[in-house]
């Protein structure tokens, strides 16, 4: 008789599926829902970088890209990065499967079975996962005390001999917060008192309503020895479904992060790479108009349903707090779906229970009828 199986990857099975996935496919297999569950713009990629992929294709560009992106594009990513006053030459910068694959792959290169990642949450979801997934891990330093910011008293008692990185994401998902100065020196002095990595998680950096976004990586320069900077094409310009990143990082941490780039994804898709050149020269201004007043709506619309909302600075998310209603987060969002035809992701998803995520780049159609129900179910 055959032996059974051996044991599969122990923390994946440890893994549950993401809860963000689940309420989607709910929402979806809820007649009349509306779901305000997905970071998915509604927009269509514009015109310029659909009508460059298609002459990309035309020209035959369907062969394998190098494994870091080509050189015309690495060029101009560092070109746009500079304008932005991050300072990283073409060869610093490697083209990923968008930003989830560019998070996996730089832990994937950084950690060690029994590393220790500290997250400040609210965070997004992949963070914890994939230090899971290399047998790392995760270290939760909770923002809410502090408005969602980060307090250093706190993030220097979570540093142990077994801390490896830090990850930051400014604006966040799911707060829509940002940064201030203060939390960014914080994270310096620390890392650079223990070497620790930053993971600076930038890609909603051109979403931003309220003032400028100071990216870790301009503030810090003194850090680029151990700073990742993450970034990708999918949000400012509505490119969610091309799967084109990047990461930026100094010799030779970034050739260790190609490496492990290279045996997880080999490159991205060849005829995305020239699309993806024209992308970094449209201007997003027009949508974060749109979602600029889109915000404004939704919150003013939650805080009259007596749900205390902060006025996210950047991003496309409103987080409010639920708790007043007596549910927790995971009852709300089942029962809005079921009651109300609403799709929201609990709080809980991000590790921060008594909240909810609400993403406004829906229609302003859909955006409005889905507060209203959420009025009537809130009521």
């Amino acid at each position: 008789m055959a032996a059974s199986p051996r044991p599969v990857n122990s923390a994946i099975v440890a893994m549950q599926p993401s809860a963000i996935r689940r309420i989607s496919t709910l929402a979806a297999q809820t007649p009349d829902c509306i779901s305000l569950a997905l970071g998915e713009p509604e927009f269509d990629t514009p015109k310029a970088i659909r009508a460059e992929a298609k002459a990309a294709l035309d020209r035959g560009e369907t062969h394998y890209a190098p494994n870091a992106g080509t050189p015309a594009l690495r060029e101009a990513i560092s070109g746009y990065m500079a304008e932005q006053g991050l300072a990283f030459a073409p060869e610093e910068v490697v083209v990923t499967l968008g930003a989830t694959e560019a998070i996996s792959s730089t832990l994937l290169a950084l950690l060690n079975p029994g590393d220790e990642v500290i997250i400040p949450v609210p965070a997004f979801v992949s963070y914890e996962a994939v230090t899971r997934m290399n047998h790392a891990r995760p270290v939760r330093l909770d923002t809410s005390p502090w408005d969602f910011q980060i307090d250093e008293d706190a993030l220097r008692a979570l540093v142990t001999p077994a801390t490896k990185a830090i990850v930051i994401n400014s604006p966040n998902n799911p707060t829509g917060c940002m940064l201030d100065a203060a939390s960014l020196d914080a994270v310096a002095r620390v890392a650079g008192e223990f070497g620790v990595y930053v993971i600076s998680d930038d890609v909603y950096n051109r979403l931003v309503y309220d003032g400028a976004c100071e990216c870790f990586a301009t503030r810090h320069p003194e850090l680029r020895d151990r700073t990742v900077v993450i970034d990708s094409f999918s949000k400012p310009w509505a490119m969610t479904g091309w799967r084109m990143g990047w990461i930026a990082a100094a010799e030779p941490l970034v050739s260790q992060i190609a490496k492990a780039h290279q045996s997880a994804a080999s490159s991205s898709v060849m005829f995305c790479m020239a699309p993806a050149e024209v992308a970094l020269g449209c201007d997003p201004a027009p949508m974060v108009e749109i979602y600029r007043r889109r915000r404004d709506r939704v919150v003013d619309g939650l805080r009259a349903m007596g749900l205390p909302t902060r006025r996210p600075r950047g991003a496309f998310y409103a987080f409010p707090d639920i708790t007043a209603t007596g549910m927790d987060d995971e009852e709300f969002c089942e029962r809005a779906i079921v009651e109300a035809g609403v799709g929201l992701v609990p709080g809980s998803c991000f590790g921060a229970p008594g909240h909810v995520r609400l993403s406004f780049c829906v229609s302003d159609g859909d955006l409005d009828e889905a507060l209203r129900r959420l009025a009537a179910f809130v009521s």
